[in-house]
């Protein structure tokens, strides 16, 4: 499994700066989004690859491994705001403003992320199992439709509201789902360009047959 842990630390990298980027809003003619939301779908394009190929199980972990380094970078964001400023360092406002929203955007995001993960691997797995592997275009945009929509309403619900009108939530969820949807099907051959050079690699194709899709990391 040598392109195992490349993957899994790729995949991590990409939620974190996501959720660093997402403190800013973006409006693109009528679409609103985050910032985050150009980079955050390639967590999911990662996430394909590794249960795919993988399985189920394998994905789980590195899904959960996300999931905590979230929260260190939240914990950490915060203890670092909360700590007194040096005398002559003067950006606190700009880091208050800017950095101290991420708890509640990295609650969100990691909310919307595990639910929109899990249910994103799940869907792949038990696609690729009754479809006896054929038709990967059709498990990777599936099982995207299904985790991205509840990632995406979730993560704005959470993270946005109470602060923008309903209707502009509306509006960025989706926009945020139709932008990363999008994204999937575009980078579909390329999903398959790597699924297909790692399986032949590793030599490795796991089917998650009798898999029970328990979401603990255990």
């Amino acid at each position: 499994m040598q392109f195992l842990p490349v993957l899994s630390g790729v995949f991590t990298g990409v939620l974190v700066l996501s959720n660093v980027l997402a403190s800013k809003m973006v409006q693109i003619g009528p679409f609103v989004f985050d910032g985050g939301t150009l980079l955050f779908p390639l967590s999911y394009i990662f996430g394909d690859v590794l249960t795919e190929v993988y399985g189920y199980r394998q994905s789980r972990k590195v899904i959960w491994t996300g999931f905590f380094m979230l929260l260190i970078m939240t914990v950490n964001i915060w203890i670092v705001g909360a700590l007194p400023a040096e005398a002559s360092w003067t950006a606190q406002e700009a880091y208050d403003a800017i950095l101290m929203l991420m708890p509640r955007i990295a609650l969100a995001s990691a909310v919307g992320y595990f639910v929109g993960e899990y249910s994103n691997s799940v869907v792949l797995s038990a696609l690729k199992v009754r479809m006896g592997g054929k038709s990967l275009w059709v498990r990777t945009i599936g099982s995207t439709l299904v985790g991205e929509a509840l990632d995406s309403f979730l993560f704005v619900a959470i993270a946005f509201g109470g602060v923008y009108e309903t209707g502009v939530l509306v509006i960025m969820g989706m926009s945020n789902y139709l932008f990363k949807t999008a994204i999937e099907v575009c980078f579909t051959p390329l999903t398959y360009l790597a699924i297909n050079f790692i399986k032949k690699t590793e030599k490795i194709d796991v089917y998650d047959r009798g898999e029970r899709y328990n979401p603990l990391p255990i």
